[in-house]
């Protein structure tokens, strides 16, 4: 997925004139590219315009205007986008009740390692990548960056009608596993530059 520059952005006057609708929109796409697996993990998978909102939203709050402190922001944030062939994800371990939050997140030490977080389209699984550097040996983030780079039989299985489609996480103290969506299925398709049949 080609990465964002100084040109698919705007001046903050004009991105202030058109951001209630632009983020309506968003938000509206980013149903389609959200889903819960189980109670405490959320997994949003970007594109160029999650990402162009989240840098926009970034310019906004920290009224930023030199162009290489916002170049700054494009290079940390393309870093979500999907390479060809890949689904990218933002994963999210969401944990609210105040007093067992460490305890909790804890318990998701070493979701960041080996095959714990897969894609699944009919027979077919491609296990997640994470970015490292989000967790140390006593402590993990609630925020991942991970990357599914799924091999050709996959991607057929993906765009084959009635094929069933999950994500799954085996992480042994969370098993869990969600159907995706028919609509999540086209929007992995067009990222993987796959027609969707449907």
């Amino acid at each position: 997925m080609k990465a964002l520059t100084h040109d698919d952005l705007m001046p903050l006057a004009e991105y202030e004139r058109i951001r209630d609708a632009f983020r309506s929109r968003i938000i509206t796409l980013k149903r389609r590219r959200r889903i819960s697996v189980g109670n405490k993990v959320t997994l949003v998978f970007e594109n160029r315009d999650t990402v162009q909102f989240q840098v926009l939203e970034m310019i906004r709050v920290e009224r930023i205007f030199d162009p290489a402190k916002i170049q700054e922001e494009l290079d940390v944030y393309n870093a979500l986008l999907p390479r060809e062939g890949e689904l990218s994800a933002t994963l999210l371990i969401e944990i609210t009740e105040g007093e067992h939050i460490k305890q909790e997140l804890d318990a998701f030490q070493g979701i960041d390692r080996g095959e714990t977080v897969a894609l699944q389209a009919g027979t077919h699984l491609v296990y997640g990548l994470f970015e490292t550097g989000h967790s140390k040996e006593d402590k993990i983030s609630a925020v991942h960056s991970v990357r599914f780079r799924p091999r050709r039989e996959f991607m057929e299985a993906l765009a084959r009608v009635g094929t069933p489609v999950f994500v799954e996480i085996t992480h042994p103290p969370y098993p869990v596993r969600a159907p995706v969506p028919p609509e999540m299925t086209e929007e992995w398709l067009a990222d993987l530059g796959r027609p969707d049949p449907r």
